[in-house]
């Protein structure tokens, strides 16, 4: 069932770019299944307006030619994107336009203090007591940021330890200011972040203009531990809302934000997602959102499209230019019994509702649905070993083709638009 066909490299050169060595944009090598529809592996335009996608694309155009600029791309999902497989795949493969650029890895969470999976591709462990709370949960006391879940703690010997380029996972990332999402549940200034290096506890800067806290490294570094310095005998709690390492260096950074079951609605939810959003202001969101909406049976297109469109325009009030790409939902099926599955045919209709958004937003779709094979195409993936048994997640080999596929239409679009 298994073939692979070598894609023709496709490579462009730009001589004036002016940095050591030089850029090179391309195709990867995509493993050929009889049963997946490679023609709708591109970008397709439902409004026949590209204008925002081109403008970007204009963008990236003169990071390649001319290593100016920083690109800032947004992926948000629900559990496809917080195990950032899928994502990641997308973020390695747009890190070879970067070339010597070595931009920072983009937005990050430390899942593990909330006692979730945490990506396997940087390494997070922590000290003391902690609770959590979820974009997802209906009753919550602590408010919740663009990554749609925060972690706090009032224990003063708590910490958080992260690592970027873990030993199975070696990289590149690294950064010199960490930019950190927090605040005291109080609103008070007496419990802070404070970063521990070496035999040295240094305090946190505040962002005033952000509301954010930041460290600055006078050398590049991949790793951190902070904990939190209490300024008074009475115990404050601090809650935070993930992290940003920072370098201000050209290039594409690659954020991903995902919550285990997350819907449209639960970003909707996230009360301080259109505060935070301005700190990493996306100029591209490609959106894997819409799995967990139409797993209902009385799942209405018209709610979904409504939640999407106000969704949509939180993001354009941080940036009105802002491109956007939907991912359709990939074939599912509901779990009925222990061991019965039924096949969920709201994938058809989100499929369309999808078309639709784009079309009112001037967005472009990547139709992973009808890639996939369409109705029942789910079950081929599982015999394929690229789905998991639960007919709705993927295996790490069934993600990882996915985000070379996403990428190849993201750089066929460059390559076809003839982006000068």
């Amino acid at each position: 069932m298994k073939k692979y066909i070598v894609f023709i490299f496709l490579l462009i050169l730009w001589k004036d770019t002016p940095i050591q060595g030089q850029s090179v944009v391309s195709r990867i090598y995509i493993p050929y299944y009889d049963f997946i529809d490679y023609q709708y592996s591109k970008i397709i335009i439902p409004s026949n307006d590209s204008t925002r996608i081109k403008n970007f694309y204009r963008k990236v155009d003169h990071l390649i030619k001319k290593g100016q600029g920083q690109i800032n791309i947004l992926h948000i999902g629900g559990s496809h994107v917080q195990a950032d497989i899928f994502s990641n795949q997308v973020r390695q493969n747009l890190d070879a336009i970067n070339q010597t650029f070595q931009s920072p890895r983009g937005f990050i969470f430390p899942f593990s203090v909330a006692k979730t999976n945490n990506p396997r591709n940087y390494k997070v462990t922590y000290t003391g007591r902690w609770e959590s709370a979820r974009n997802v949960q209906s009753l919550r006391t602590l408010q919740v940021g663009m990554a749609g879940i925060s972690v706090a703690t009032s224990d003063p010997e708590a910490t958080i330890t992260v690592e970027l380029n873990p030993n199975s996972f070696p990289g590149r990332w690294n950064f010199d200011r960490l930019r950190v999402l927090a605040y005291s549940l109080d609103g008070s200034d007496n419990v802070q972040p404070v970063l521990y290096k070496r035999r040295e506890t240094i305090p946190a800067q505040k962002d005033s203009a952000t509301n954010t806290y930041f460290f600055d490294f006078s050398e590049l570094t991949e790793s951190f531990t902070i904990g939190f310095q209490q300024n008074d005998r009475t115990p404050h709690t601090f809650i935070v809302n993930g992290f940003i390492p920072e370098k201000t260096v050209p290039g594409i950074r690659y954020h991903a934000i995902g919550v285990n079951g997350a819907s449209v609605s639960s970003y909707l939810n996230s009360e301080l997602l259109e505060a935070e959003l301005p700190l990493i202001a996306p100029d591209m969101v490609i959106f894997g959102l819409g799995i967990n909406d139409a797993v209902a049976p009385n799942f209405s297109a018209e709610t979904f499209i409504n939640n999407y469109n106000e969704l949509i325009a939180k993001i354009k009030r941080v940036n009105p230019d802002c491109a956007f790409i939907f991912i359709t939902n990939n074939d599912s099926f509901r779990k009925v019994t222990k061991k019965q599955y039924r096949l969920n045919t709201n994938g058809l209709i989100a499929r369309d509702a999808f078309y639709q958004i784009a079309k009112n937003n001037q967005g472009g779709v990547w139709d992973q649905f009808a890639l996939m094979g369409g109705l029942r195409s789910m079950q081929t993936w599982q015999e394929a070993g690229l789905a998991q048994p639960d007919k709705v997640h993927f295996t790490r080999q069934g993600y990882e083709l996915l985000g070379d596929l996403l990428y190849n239409a993201l750089i066929d679009f460059y390559l076809q638009n003839n982006m000068e």
